[in-house]
């Protein structure tokens, strides 16, 4: 056996799945940041930074978006291309391609190929995970294409029909998989009354943060009664938070002059749902954040941290886990028991692992805030802005008040660590540093413990 056969081996034995997930996700950025920081992927011919190339890398791994350099005017064509792939890589899974590979080549899926394939789309069972696979690239391949000949169509006569092409595909591939890396300086801001640009792009995202599973799921069931409960509660929770979330942008930007000031009322309809929409990890925007108010900034903040849907490609805690956590609360409130979502129970350990997640990502939010305050020399102002950046960063959405291209050389690795975690998930992280789970024998006799 070859050294090389024998390290392999290794790894597959004694790497956890999740481990290894993390160790491919860091092989994607190592191989990115190299090929960003040549001349070639740079618009005047010299290198754009290491530092600026691996903040790139990635972003565009972790699906995040922020950016420290403008990718239209900083990046040629060849390092936008390289930043797509990335994009399109980190955003449906590398064991998805792998998979596909695989049964091209006719190659038998094993159980642990099955096992890290689980942990990748989030799915609950290690059943019928290798025909979820082939589902998932059927999906972006054919939603991706439809939206490319659409956003083609809609820009050849601005651009030709080679430019609006690449514009169409580039984009879409970028918000399908919740990236939010757009080749316009302010992002989408242009196109912030075509109805064709936004709805093809909110769409876009809005079938990628809802997740594979819960796609198939439709697609497979097609009646609201068979459908299972994950897929019931990810849908629920996504109409209530747009709802929601339109009719306070559309009533708060109202009175912005400088926002929906120059819109008329359809405008301002589409740019309300647009930005309703997008802070759940897409990344995108149609108006300038920095110029809006306050509270719509915060409310902004709040979308990103509850973030997509598990199992899709968006980031945050997840829109299920706030619905369970809420759930717990409301049955805590009338008096505890067991806690039910359309007629199914939820288990407690379902509980306890939301709370965690919710814990240790504000815990992580908080925590980044605190740094990036000290070391981009905010202490005095600015907090909402260092906020606003810190939540993006984590949640993976990409948006951003402006801080982001201004940070330094410690910001920026600090953002670029926070994308990392956050598009890993704080609980894969701990489960792929610890060795083994340890249960302890010993029992303690139970005492109460005030709260609140």
């Amino acid at each position: 056996m070859s050294p090389i056969e024998a390290a392999v081996n290794y790894l597959k034995h004694k790497i956890s799945p999740p481990q290894l997930i993390i160790g491919v996700f860091l092989v994607l950025i190592f191989f990115g940041t190299i090929l960003l920081s040549m001349p070639f992927s740079s618009s005047t011919g010299h290198s754009v930074g290491l530092l600026n190339a691996l903040f790139t890398a990635v972003s565009a791994v972790c699906v995040n978006g922020l950016i420290v350099i403008d990718t239209g005017t900083a990046f040629s064509v060849i390092g936008q291309v390289v930043i797509m792939l990335l994009i399109q890589v980190g955003g449906i899974g590398f064991m998805t391609v792998g998979v596909m590979v695989a049964i091209l080549l006719g190659k038998k899926i094993g159980l642990r190929e099955r096992l890290i394939i689980q942990h990748t789309t989030q799915s609950t069972s290690s059943q019928g995970l290798v025909k979820l696979s082939m589902y998932m690239v059927l999906i972006v391949f054919i939603l991706e294409s439809i939206a490319t000949l659409i956003l083609t169509f809609r820009w050849q006569d601005e651009m030709g029909l080679g430019q609006a092409a690449y514009y169409a595909l580039f984009h879409s591939v970028s918000a399908f998989n919740n990236a939010g890396f757009a080749l316009w300086s302010d992002g989408l801001a242009q196109h912030v009354g075509d109805p064709v640009v936004n709805m093809t792009i909110l769409i876009l995202f809005i079938v990628g943060g809802l997740g594979y599973i819960v796609i198939v799921d439709i697609f497979r069931k097609r009646s609201w009664r068979k459908l299972s409960t994950h897929s019931k509660i990810v849908l629920v929770s996504s109409a209530l938070l747009t709802v929601a979330g339109f009719l306070l942008l559309f009533l708060l930007e109202s009175w912005n002059s400088v926002t929906f000031g120059p819109l008329g009322f359809w405008e301002r309809v589409q740019a309300a749902l647009f930005q309703s929409l997008t802070p759940r990890s897409a990344g995108f925007n149609t108006i300038d954040i920095g110029s809006m108010l306050a509270v719509s900034q915060f409310l902004l903040i709040i979308y990103m941290f509850i973030g997509a849907a598990s199992g899709g490609t968006g980031g945050g805690i997840k829109i299920n886990t706030l619905f369970v956590l809420l759930l717990a609360t409301i049955n805590t409130f009338r008096g505890g028991g067991q806690i039910h979502a359309f007629k199914r129970r939820i288990s407690q350990e379902t509980v306890n692992r939301a709370l965690a997640v919710v814990i240790s990502s504000l815990t992580c939010v908080l925590l980044v805030t605190l740094v990036l305050t000290i070391t981009e020399d905010m202490l005095e102002d600015h907090f909402l802005e260092v906020l606003f950046e810190a939540t993006s960063a984590f949640s993976t959405t990409g948006m951003s008040m402006g801080l982001t291209q201004d940070l330094s050389p410690a910001g920026k690795i600090i953002v670029a660590i926070t994308m990392f975690v956050g598009r890993l998930g704080p609980l894969t992280l701990a489960f792929a540093l610890s060795q083994k789970k340890t249960t302890s024998k010993i029992g303690y006799p139970e005492d109460n413990v005030l709260i609140g």
